[in-house]
């Protein structure tokens, strides 16, 4: 079986989606799939160091790199990337198409109908309410016109929350929606991670971190966590806010000029983008995940953050949250300050309760959001589609009917 993924952008900067793409065809690999991805150069602002034109070994998966003619947000058309479909296209069985409203997974799904190819579509959360009012007029020319009818011809629609497949049918798809979840990579266990993060960044061995790791994006709203850690009085209380991500250099810029405005300064750090060790001395060196974000159809870093035992403060906007309340693996909190600080506070001065809580959290992370299952029930929907059979992922209108009458 040879399966193409397809994405806008490879690019770090982007969060999430690019992480889960490469741990997705990687895990696909691992369970023996030829996965591989075509994407473009693009990087934000600027180009990959990557070769064009070509397939590359990139982070130990095949990815085809093109050239991008321009970037209209995540639109990123490509003149060589839409050659190489026409090309190449037909010698894969199916495609997987990660985003939507945006020029690749669109082309590519095209073309992959016209080729008679089965295609299945990531939606990454952008059918929520919060993620359809952005642009929202461009959104619905687009949808009315090329969006609806491409996911409709798609042999399945790949969502990774129930809510997410709840979203999809309200927008009106009709093709068929499976739910599973994303995964992620449990980190080697660094001994003394407490130690090392608090060295680093010059805090007292004593000192309560909040770690928020994500894209400083208005969507995650760090400009709100920066007022709720303000109301904790930090200084006294000996907490640090470490914001880690990288983001729009003037949106950066507002953030650090809040934190001046709020007289916390001295209490955060903005660490910037982390990864590798750098990333998993964050994880398991802090005490506690925030991330009171509009929107997240999944949330791969408060993935991460259970894996890493950290008990998370999150919004119930962030689709996993059920879950996490069922384990009780964090608390799940409206996203208003009335309801953060006391909810923070809660946690950090209870260090049985972040305990008991991280435990949760691990233990949910390895039950539910593990790469081998995953790749084993994503492999499975792969060869469902190719061999006509129902698709047993299927998340069907009686359950969503069912669930809402809970």
């Amino acid at each position: 079986m040879k399966v193409l993924h397809v994405l806008p952008s490879l690019s770090y900067k982007l969060g999430g989606p690019t992480q889960v793409a490469l741990n997705t065809v990687r895990a696909l690999r691992d369970f023996g799939i030829d996965a591989e991805i075509a994407t473009t150069n693009d990087d934000e602002a600027g180009l990959l160091d990557v070769p064009t034109g070509c397939q590359v070994d990139y982070n130990g998966i095949p990815v085809w790199f093109f050239s991008r003619l321009a970037r209209f947000k995540e639109f990123i058309p490509s003149v060589e990337l839409t050659r190489w479909f026409i090309a190449h296209l037909s010698k894969y069985d199916i495609i997987h198409n990660h985003y939507l409203f945006c020029f690749a997974p669109t082309v590519a799904a095209k073309l992959a109908y016209h080729y008679h190819i089965p295609y299945i579509t990531r939606t990454i959360g952008q059918l929520s309410p919060w993620a359809l009012q952005q642009s929202q007029r461009k959104k619905q020319i687009y949808s009315r016109l090329i969006e609806r009818p491409t996911l409709n011809r798609a042999a399945a629609i790949h969502c990774t929350t129930s809510a997410e497949a709840e979203d999809a049918h309200r927008f009106g798809v009709l093709a068929p929606t499976i739910v599973l979840p994303l995964g992620v990579k449990a980190a080697p266990v660094i001994a003394n991670a407490s130690q090392q993060l608090r060295d680093h960044y010059h805090l007292p061995l004593d000192c309560k971190v909040i770690l928020f790791l994500s894209r400083l994006h208005e969507k995650k709203r760090p400009d709100f966590l920066l007022k709720v850690f303000a109301q904790l009085n930090p200084k006294p209380h000996n907490y640090h806010l470490l914001l880690a991500g990288a983001g729009d250099t003037g949106y950066c810029d507002r953030l650090k000029a809040l934190a001046r405005t709020l007289k916390i300064s001295k209490s955060v750090t903005f660490a910037g983008f982390a990864s590798g060790v750098a990333k998993d001395i964050l994880l398991q060196g802090s005490d506690l995940f925030a991330l009171p974000s509009y929107s997240e159809n999944f949330g791969v870093a408060v993935a991460e953050a259970l894996a890493a035992g950290l008990p998370v403060v999150i919004t119930p906007d962030i689709q996993i949250s059920p879950a996490i309340q069922a384990a009780t693996a964090g608390l799940v909190v409206p996203g208003y300050s009335s309801d953060w600080v006391p909810a923070l506070a809660k946690l950090l001065t209870s260090p049985d309760l972040r305990q008991k809580m991280g435990q949760n959290a691990q233990q949910l992370a390895q039950e539910q959001y593990n790469w081998p299952h995953i790749s084993l029930q994503l492999a499975q929907t792969y060869q469902e589609i190719l061999s006509g059979k129902p698709l047993s992922l299927e998340y069907s209108k009686t359950q969503q009917n069912n669930k809402s009458k809970k």
